[in-house]
């Protein structure tokens, strides 16, 4: 009886490691199939010390999502006090490594903000942006300036107040009734683009200034953002060789 209860010991204890190692590659089975419905995610920044044509500073960044026929972009205007419009972030040019150059715009989303001539400003409600995609060269636009049931020369989106007020601006931007109001800070859009899935990435960006089209600034990219399920992979991954280390050991 004594040798029969440490045979079973022995052969649990052998086996063992051939069952944790069964159930850890079941789970990075799942997460592997999980994230095939996972997106690429990439940003865009002006260069440090950009400007416009008028050499007053800019300073934007561009987020993108791909996805299964879609892509998620929010655009953000980091220049704080601005001067002019011209420092308004008012289109955004990318291109696709998968090629497409067709699309629409889904729905997009601002909060509006007028700026008042005494430099205050007054919050309005999150609306439709307004801006248009289009086909040009070899990707695509978004902007407000051109293109049927656009917003322009209003809805540019403008950046951070100095304060409760926009203290530099000039009459282009404060009190100035065709280009009032702005969209605050930001804006998100979804574009339905067919043809592009969770593995097209972004070659190339720029990003368009003020209300008149051509004052342009190439974007620089960074680094990727993880995906939430690359990051799991990983982690299983490190567990799994934890657990593989101590179930042999054992």
């Amino acid at each position: 009886m004594k040798y029969s209860l440490t045979n079973k010991a022995g052969h649990a204890r052998k086996h063992s490691p051939r069952i944790a190692f069964r159930v850890l590659i079941g789970l990075l089975c799942a997460i592997l199939c999980a994230s095939t419905a996972s997106a690429t995610i990439i940003s865009f920044l002006t260069p440090t010390g950009s400007t416009d044509s008028a050499k007053e500073p800019v300073n934007a960044k561009a987020t993108l999502t791909t996805g299964t026929n879609t892509v998620t972009i929010v655009l953000e205007n980091l220049q704080t006090n601005e001067k002019s419009v011209g420092q308004n972030l008012s289109s955004f040019f990318f291109t696709l490594s998968t090629g497409q150059k067709v699309g629409t715009v889904s729905s997009s989303s601002g909060l509006e903000r007028t700026v008042n001539s005494n430099k205050t400003f007054t919050d309005g409600s999150s609306t439709a942006a307004g801006w248009v995609l289009s086909t040009s060269g070899s990707g695509l636009l978004l902007n407000v300036l051109a293109g049927t049931g656009h917003a322009g020369p209003a809805h540019t989106i403008i950046g951070l107040p100095s304060g409760s007020t926009y203290a530099n601006a000039n009459n282009s931007i404060a009190g100035n009734g065709p280009h009032n109001p702005f969209l605050a800070l930001s804006a998100t859009f979804t574009l339905n683009i067919p043809g592009v899935t969770a593995n097209s990435k972004i070659n190339s960006a720029s990003f368009g200034f003020g209300t008149t089209a051509g004052d342009n600034v190439a974007g620089v990219s960074i680094d990727p953002v993880p995906e939430p399920s690359t990051i799991v992979l990983a982690l299983a991954g490190l567990l799994a060789a934890c657990l593989w280390r101590r179930a042999r050991s054992r």
